[in-house]
């Protein structure tokens, strides 16, 4: 049979003039309702198949691996009515997506496809999907701060150009309005947003907030809600970091925000689970603490003349544990410091919630002005101390005089609120941030 279809491919080739690509196909030999395997033809990990339905539709599904000569594919879409022997087509090895300036404005699906009802974009540039290997001795430093026009961070927790950064927060503390604020008031030349694994509702509330007429020109949205495929999810994460790369090619600043890497890290155990890995503490495979690490490395400063991707990452913490839960121990270790949003400023109405206490930017020192330094760790000893004795001070166990820098805490305090607190409309730029900072702070 293989030697009649290679003739008869020969045959059409020598008609046409141009070579036939062969088409790989398998048919379905196990299918549980979201997994399947098939015959094996040759296909490479992440390639995209079709799948016939008794419907007489088609469906996609991924390749994650193989079996005893067989091939492992996970649907896009759970509950396909798919039956044994059902046609399994290869449709491209998944390595490759387009990308250029016509995703500018617009919102993307995890293969590409248009989510706001208009024609798809016209895109004449590749790049790797799984993005390309960087020298890390080659990449430029990080030397300059960039503005995220929110006060807080502008001031106490700089983010430097290419400063990979971690925002840490359970459910409901203001994680996305934070961001929000980031993506409408950052001084990046591209913002790309990755919305991965959150509720639909919350999707089309952000990108409406986030795509105002002022942002829309330098926004791209990659959205995949919770419902989906965890193989969507990935792609998506990885899709959203490939679109920032290839901008930060072309020389471009780059603001990537990625909501949630915790979603992300869920979307790969499930994957690693089906796929029969062990799971370790809390129920992750080792499969989730290797993609983490990848998928940040993969943001950072560019080589030469190649610009930078600042990359801020969310991690939910589950009940609040932001100490014990393994997505938060592997990203704080790999990433370049952390925002942790507090439940308690949250309910005394500070807001954004940034515990600035036990949060850290590991490349502020670099990167600003001395004096702002100082400032800011006055700033922080003396937030430090005003919580620790706050509820000794509420029960009238302290008498004024009996500390000096609790007494400068207590004094200042109504102005470290201010100083913090920040409307969601007010954009703050980092000029002054840092004045207002050193202003309160003297030396």
């Amino acid at each position: 049979m293989a030697d009649l279809t290679q003739s008869l491919m020969d045959d059409v080739a020598a008609m046409t003039g141009a070579p036939v690509q062969p088409v790989l196909s398998g048919r379905v030999l196990r299918f549980d309702g979201q997994m399947l395997e098939c015959d094996g033809f040759p296909a490479c990990v992440g390639s995209v198949c079709t799948v016939a339905t008794t419907t007489g539709d088609l469906t996609l599904a991924e390749v994650i691996g193989f079996n005893r000569g067989r091939n492992q594919l996970f649907l896009y879409e759970s509950g396909a009515p798919i039956q044994a022997g059902a046609r399994v087509t290869m449709r491209d090895d998944g390595s490759m997506i387009a990308v250029g300036p016509g995703l500018l404005g617009r919102v993307t699906d995890a293969l590409g496809d248009p989510l706001d009802e208009l024609p798809a974009p016209v895109l004449a540039d590749r790049w790797p999907l799984n993005g390309k290997t960087i020298n890390p001795l080659a990449r430029n430093p990080v030397r300059e701060p960039l503005d995220v026009g929110v006060r807080v961070v502008n001031g106490l927790l700089t983010a430097g150009r290419g400063q990979r950064l971690g925002i840490i927060a359970g459910s409901g503390v203001g994680k996305s309005v934070l961001l929000s604020m980031m993506t409408r008031f950052s001084a990046a030349d591209v913002i790309v947003v990755g919305l991965i694994g959150e509720r639909a509702r919350e999707v089309g509330a952000f990108v409406h907030e986030v795509l105002s007429p002022e942002s829309r020109p330098r926004v791209s949205v990659v959205a995949v809600p919770a419902d989906r495929s965890p193989l969507l999810r990935i792609r998506a994460a990885k899709r959203a970091t490939a679109i920032a790369e290839y901008f930060r090619s072309q020389g471009k600043q780059v603001l990537l925000i990625m909501d949630s890497l915790t979603r992300v890290a869920h979307a790969q155990r499930e994957i690693g689970l089906s796929l029969g890995e062990q799971p370790t503490v809390k129920g992750y495979p080792p499969s989730v603490v290797s993609l983490i690490p990848r998928l940040i490395e993969r943001s950072g400063a560019g080589i030469g003349a190649e610009g930078a991707i600042t990359a801020i990452y969310t991690v939910l913490a589950d009940g609040d544990d932001t100490t014990n839960d393994p997505v938060v121990d592997t990203a704080r270790a790999i990433l370049d410091g952390h925002i942790v949003l507090s439940r308690a400023q949250a309910q005394m109405g500070i807001y954004p919630a940034v515990d600035v206490s036990q949060s850290i930017s590991r490349v502020m020192g670099d990167i600003v002005d001395p004096r702002q330094a100082k400032a800011a760790q006055r700033f922080r000893q003396l937030v430090s101390l005003f919580l620790e004795n706050r509820d000794l001070m509420l029960m009238g166990g302290y008498t004024p005089g009996q500390d000096a820098e609790l007494d400068a805490a207590v004094k200042l305090w109504p102005q470290i609120v201010a100083y913090i607190r920040q409307g969601q409309g007010e954009r703050a730029d980092f000029a002054a941030s840092s004045k207002a900072l050193i202003a309160l702070m003297p030396s």
